[in-house]
């Protein structure tokens, strides 16, 4: 089968494209002086964008290959814990902003337990933390961040989605590797003719 279809190709070109409008939002820095919950509400888009392009095959190929290809993790922050972030946020729709977002094991299980969301905490509770870099070219700026899963996964003890993965450090690491994996499936960029 040819990659990629007509319906795939209608899909993607949708996805890259309000994908690449928010990721260019967030390396402004007027988006980190916006309210929250906008702020908030565009990252939760991304993510949820993303999470959906990790459905398309040549990008599950290019996830299982990180594995073997790329630093320790990668592959694993790459599409399991981005999806648990999409699912974090999606699933439990009553915060109005990064920082407020909390999570517990009684509160993840509510409906059921072993869903996606339980399965990456289980598996990552007490994992050691992930450090990163990444270079912002236009401001010729080195940032460092780090990734830390939770110590422990109990019943009441509430895990911050912040506590992962910081608002603003965390959230541009993220939109950065994403479109990595994301720029394998691309062959050209058109610009419009009116820009």
């Amino acid at each position: 089968m040819e990659r990629p279809n007509k319906a795939e190709t209608e899909f993607l070109t949708l996805a890259y494209n309000r994908f690449l409008d928010l990721y260019a939002e967030v390396f402004d820095d007027n988006f980190w002086k916006k309210d929250k919950w906008e702020r908030f509400s565009k990252i939760k888009q991304a993510f949820s964008i993303y999470a959906e392009l990790l459905n398309y095959e040549p990008i599950k190929q290019v996830i299982e290959h990180l594995k073997t290809a790329r630093p320790p993790m990668e592959s694993e922050i790459g599409s399991e814990l981005f999806k648990f972030v999409r699912n974090v946020v999606s699933h439990f729709p009553f915060y109005a902003s990064w920082d407020e977002v909390f999570i517990t094991k009684s509160l993840v299980n509510w409906y059921r337990k072993g869903l996606t969301i339980d399965k990456f905490l289980n598996k990552y509770q007490g994992h050691k933390e992930i450090k990163y870099r990444f270079w912002e070219e236009e401001k010729k700026e080195m940032t460092y961040l780090s990734i830390e899963f939770p110590y422990k996964y109990e019943t009441e003890s509430k895990i911050y989605l912040k506590n992962i993965i910081s608002e603003k450090e965390g959230v541009k690491f993220s939109f950065i590797l994403m479109r990595q994996i994301m720029n394998t499936q691309i062959d050209k960029i058109t610009v419009p003719n009116s820009l």
